[in-house]
């Protein structure tokens, strides 16, 4: 089984990133983000192949994953989408990248549209599955069919003491469970999930989830420094960078949508596609067809 080691480190902004990086050092830029409740190995095939073809690839821990920790103990463990959108401009200014393609899915795919949306000359191209994945928070209580809202039950749980303590009491048992709900067709075993599932042992992975499922509601404050990029993100501006936006016909969380359903959003060349057989992690259950993705942008941006 492939673990993509070894993990470097650098001081990112509010954190230390923790994060792999393969394939030659002057290859263009990637950017692989992960999702909750995921962590790099979700690209633990992915990677690899993208940096045998030529790419320098980067697969950074996400806020309250993994090693990935805050710098000081002081600063808010903040899981909102501005964050996590200024932690990947922060970790791209780190490593002095100007420009990349950002590709990601859940959290780390709104991370990527957010940096590709506000800041869209860092993004050369952007992979996102799910297609515009930013948070609409000022609409969040508009109530959606009951055959959606079923599938949010996990976020409405985590509104309450009760979800908060749920998840601090058994982590490794509710990402379990959340795997195999969001990827019905995905068999995964034992020895994948424990891979990952270390990455729930950062001492800020409850806070930072919490605080993300009730602040996309409007629950609770943000963090005040990220306030004007979430005032920036209310707008819902639009992604005018090269896209592909991919869609899991079995996904457990959001329901397959038509290209039309978000192209207002979208005001940049965009391709969406359906992909036949597969969930919510995209990246781990059909490696090939996310790597050759990736590449499609790679090879739009020798083109330019």
């Amino acid at each position: 089984m492939i673990r993509l080691e070894p993990l470097k480190q650098v001081e990112a902004g509010v954190l230390n990133v923790a994060y792999h990086e393969a394939g030659p050092a002057d290859g263009p830029p990637v950017f692989l983000m992960h999702g909750f409740p995921y962590d790099i190995h979700a690209y633990a095939e992915v990677a690899p192949d993208l940096a045998a073809r030529g790419c320098r690839v980067i697969v950074p821990y996400l806020r309250g994953f993994g090693p990935t920790r805050f710098v000081d103990a002081a600063t808010p463990r903040s899981g909102e989408q501005a964050a996590l959108g200024a932690d990947l401009l922060a970790l791209m200014d780190a490593l002095a990248i100007p420009r990349a393609v950002l590709a990601g899915y859940d959290w780390g795919g709104r991370a990527a549209c957010v940096v590709a949306a506000l800041w869209p000359e860092r993004c050369c191209g952007l992979l996102s599955f799910n297609s515009y994945n930013i948070q609409d928070i000022a609409n969040a209580m508009r109530p959606d069919s009951p055959e959606n809202e079923h599938r949010l039950w996990y976020q409405y749980y985590f509104h309450s003491q009760r979800g908060r303590n749920g998840l601090a009491q058994d982590r490794r048992a509710m990402a379990r469970l959340l795997w195999r709900l969001w990827s019905p067709t995905w068999r995964f075993d034992d020895a994948a999930f424990e891979r990952t599932a270390v990455a729930f042992d950062n001492p800020d992975f409850v806070d930072v989830v919490i605080h993300s499922y009730r602040h996309r509601f409007g629950l609770v404050a943000g963090d005040p420094a990220f306030a004007d990029i979430e005032r920036r993100l209310a707008g819902q501006p639009k992604i005018t960078v090269p896209t592909i936006s991919f869609d899991g016909a079995d996904d457990g969380v959001r329901p397959p949508a038509p290209a039309s359903q978000h192209a207002s959003q979208f005001a940049g060349p965009r391709q969406h596609r359906l992909v036949q057989g597969v969930g919510h992690n995209m990246p781990q259950e059909v490696p090939q067809v996310f790597a050759n993705a990736v590449l499609e942008l790679v090879r739009g941006i020798d083109r330019l």
